[in-house]
């Protein structure tokens, strides 16, 4: 058989709704500045659909170390990778800060995120090491799994009693083996936006020998007191060994860290194969970013300003009868029964005749008959916004119970 063939057949499970979803639902455009209301196909939207959680896109410091870096170094420099020749003192200056801002005696800068967590879950276990981890964990974590050749256990999402029995598991299957254990979970989780128990797991520390990864890409910024993460916000930073940051969201940028011990993140250097064998960081992203994080570190208000809108705009859904989950962080998911061609044409109502757009999620990455629709509040919304967008969503939740989405037609895109 021609491996093209299978193709033809099955386009996966959210390929297979390419033709009608293209350029609307799926890769759709929003064009114009990084902000509350962009272009969508030539109309002006609210757009709820950005992880600009601090605002820090359009800040105008920002674009202006992001411009003066971009004029001064071009995005070529330095050439090569870390190890071979792209190492500069910036880097290791980001690095340092990074370190010292999340408590840990040294961190390690990725170019991506999502390659840098398959990369350090790849790096740090070996055959006989025995992996534990959240059932909702990030693909990017899933992608990680797929390269351990050992053993792995999975929990129920943040069921604790069951995360035991499978740490039990895994103490017998390590000691035989002669292997050690990492558990991995994430700090905020990003569709439904409630907090991994740290705490509880920590404690277990005590009890049974394992290690702790901690995936942290939304609450890096906007938890915690500082904005140094889950950790901070629970009061365990200490006991999480490897933490996980991106600058994708709160900073606004592309890349991430990996923090720790001096001794993993040295082992880390000189191990992982996504950075060993990849470009370093363009120097106006490694300038950009020390700027987004003295922002971070030094702007409370844009944290303060950030929580006031999700406080307004996850009380007002739950007050309107909206079921937001058991969302403790910003992501702000509005949970439905429903079909994918029922989303669709709930999405389109929301973006055609409300102005809205906000991220349409349903299977596979939440079951069958559940419809997500995920909004993301950012210091930069007004709470003018968050009650006109209160105001739609009644309306729409009034036409769903009223059968006026019914059907098995996937709406398909308007014409260009």
């Amino acid at each position: 058989m021609d491996i093209f063939d299978k193709i033809k057949s099955n386009m996966g499970p959210i390929g297979q709704y390419m033709k009608e979803a293209h350029g609307y639902f799926t890769f759709p455009k929003l064009e114009g500045e990084i902000g509350t209301r962009m272009k969508f196909r030539g109309k002006e939207v609210l757009v709820w659909s950005l992880n600009n959680y601090l605002g820090l896109a359009n800040h105008p410091e920002v674009r202006k170390a992001d411009a003066d870096a971009a004029a001064k170094y071009g995005m070529a420099y330095p050439m090569g990778a870390r190890m071979m020749s792209g190492q500069t003192n910036e880097h290791e200056e980001l690095e340092r800060q990074l370190a010292e801002f999340e408590g840990k005696e040294d961190a390690y800068l990725l170019n991506y995120g999502y390659q840098g967590m398959i990369s350090i879950i790849d790096s740090l276990v070996g055959r006989n090491d025995v992996i534990v981890y959240d059932s909702e964990s990030h693909a990017c974590i899933l992608d990680g799994l797929r390269l351990h050749f050992g053993k792995r256990f999975v929990f129920p999402h943040n069921n604790m009693e069951n995360f035991e029995k499978q740490l039990q598991r895994a103490v017998k299957l390590a000691e035989k083996q002669k292997g050690g254990i990492l558990v991995i979970t994430e700090g905020v989780f990003g569709m439904s936006g409630d907090l991994g128990k740290l705490n509880e797991i920590v404690r277990l520390k005590h009890k049974y020998p394992f290690r702790l990864l901690v995936d942290d890409a939304h609450g890096f910024g906007t938890m915690g007191k500082t904005g140094a993460g889950v950790g901070e916000h629970m009061g365990v930073q200490d006991e999480v060994d490897v933490y996980f940051g991106t600058f994708a969201k709160a900073m606004a940028g592309i890349g991430g860290f990996v923090a720790g011990s001096e001794m993993v993140i040295s082992y880390l250097r000189y191990n992982m194969r996504s950075q060993i064998f990849a470009k370093s960081l363009p120097m106006p992203m490694v300038i950009g970013a020390l700027k987004r994080l003295e922002l971070l570190k030094n702007e409370h208000s844009m944290r303060k300003k950030l929580w006031e809108v999700v406080n307004a705009l996850q009380d007002g859904l739950k007050k309107n009868g909206f079921n937001t989950g058991n969302t403790e962080s910003p992501v702000t998911p509005v949970f439905l029964s429903g079909s994918i061609p029922e989303g669709t044409q709930i999405a389109f109502d929301l973006r055609e005749n409300y102005g809205i757009f906000c991220s349409l999620v349903g299977y596979p990455v939440v079951p069958k008959g559940v419809l997500l629709i995920r909004l993301i509040p950012t210091a930069v919304h007004t709470l003018e916004d968050v009650e006109y967008t209160i105001n739609a969503f009644g309306e729409v939740a009034k036409k769903l119970k009223e059968g006026k989405y019914a059907g098995e037609r996937i709406v398909t895109s308007v014409p260009r």
